[in-house]
């Protein structure tokens, strides 16, 4: 099938700042849906959707699989990608509008974040290593102890302001690719969302403390000893429920702050 451009308003992602995978998702289905596309058309290839979209391959894979887990598209082995179902399903029965919950905290990376919020991120790696998983950390992310671990260190930047200093951990088998890819430019949920398969980050356990930073955080940081931290510790599971990231990230105490939205159960 050919897919042309269109003007169509979007709907599925309206909001300019979300990050550029998902708003080359909501072109790409505005696309399809402007030009009638049926259940089981062949999508062109990703390099000419890629250049269609003036996009990376790994953008416009993460766009794909964003379409893939809504049911919009689906891959077949050697073959590309296929149109899937481009309408969701309404209930079969609905005499009331049910009052909707408030909007409730996502789980983002720091590039989808600063894309959300107008900022420009960057990063400088500390380092970037695969090393045997501990028993502590294999029996978190559940993998053997012992099983490859790709381990990142790096200082985060919104508009060249330090922010944050962060310890990645994610076992290797889940995105291969990680071992190769340059983390000062690369962002990390990108790179998991193209992925084969893709690992879309769905879940998170999120905490955070307040505690005195270490001597290695003063100097980095440059601040003084009585400079208070955050340290927010996330542990991310993808789309079937499988850890796929330890993460650590210490803020500066007045460049850090943390909203959610806290109901009650009916």
């Amino acid at each position: 099938m050919t897919v042309a451009t269109t003007r169509t308003p979007r709907r599925l992602f309206a909001d300019e700042a979300l990050p550029l995978y998902e708003r080359t998702a909501a072109q790409l289905l505005d696309d399809l849906r402007a030009n009638a596309a049926s259940s089981g058309d062949r999508l062109p290839s990703e390099r000419a959707l890629a250049t269609r979209y003036a996009v990376s391959r790994v953008t416009l894979r993460a766009a794909l699989a964003e379409l893939e887990s809504r049911g919009i598209v689906r891959p077949a082995s050697s073959r590309g990608w296929f149109v899937g179902d481009l309408e969701p399903h309404a209930p079969a029965t609905a005499t009331t509008t049910a009052p909707q919950p408030p909007p409730q905290p996502q789980v983002q990376g720091f590039a989808d974040y600063a894309a959300a919020h107008g900022l420009t991120p960057s990063s400088r790696v500390l380092s970037a290593t695969v090393r045997p998983a501990t028993v502590s950390e294999a029996e978190e992310l559940r993998v053997a102890p012992g099983a490859d671990l790709f381990e990142l260190h790096r200082l985060r930047f919104l508009d060249e302001l330090l922010v944050a200093f962060e310890h990645n951990r994610l076992p290797l088998a889940v995105c291969p690719a990680l071992a190769g890819t340059d983390f000062n430019t690369a962002s990390l949920y990108a790179t998991l969302r193209a992925a084969d398969p893709p690992q879309l980050p769905r879940v998170a356990d999120y905490s955070v403390e307040a505690r005195h930073p270490t001597p290695r955080e003063i100097e980095l940081f440059e601040i003084s000893e009585i400079m208070p931290m955050l340290v927010a510790t996330q542990l991310t599971f993808n789309q079937a429920g499988r850890p796929i990231e330890l993460t650590v990230q210490v803020y500066r105490g007045d460049r850090y702050r943390f909203r959610a939205s806290i109901t009650n159960r009916p």
